[in-house]
């Protein structure tokens, strides 16, 4: 949709969240969502925990794809992943609310890159560092 404006593209995105079960059954939460940026939460239940008494990292890694999905998506076309690399930096556990902000850093024809740093809310830490590559279909 070339011309799309940030609040139609914003609108967009927020109607594919709205639509996003599996990012609503993990408790995520959008809190920040603008054009190339977006913030999601999520605390982490005794279901995501493993056997080290961490966060798994599948978990850590879904709450970085959703706010990936959401920055990416904020220009109003559909786009989703082509690829992903994450690096766990820091252990989460139980109870801890994870912080993902995503911000696309730069878009090319029809690719883009988007990296999401994921944080610890109260302290900051930072969990994971997430690199997305994008891919748009329309």
């Amino acid at each position: 949709m070339p011309g799309t404006s940030g609040a139609e593209g914003v609108a967009f995105a927020q109607r594919m969240w709205a639509d996003d079960a599996a990012s609503r059954a993990l408790g995520m939460e959008a809190v920040v969502l603008e054009t190339d940026h977006a913030v999601v939460r999520m605390t982490v239940r005794d279901d995501m925990v493993n056997g080290h008494a961490i966060c798994h990292g599948g978990f850590v890694f879904a709450l970085a794809d959703s706010c990936f999905a959401l920055a990416c998506n904020s220009q109003g076309r559909l786009t989703v992943a082509a690829g992903a690399d994450i690096s766990f930096t820091a252990p989460s556990r139980l109870g801890d609310v994870l912080v993902a902000e995503g911000r696309v850093r730069t878009a090319y024809g029809r690719s883009g890159i988007t990296d999401v740093t994921v944080t610890r809310e109260g302290d900051g830490l930072v969990v994971a560092e997430f690199r997305g590559r994008s891919r748009t279909l329309t």
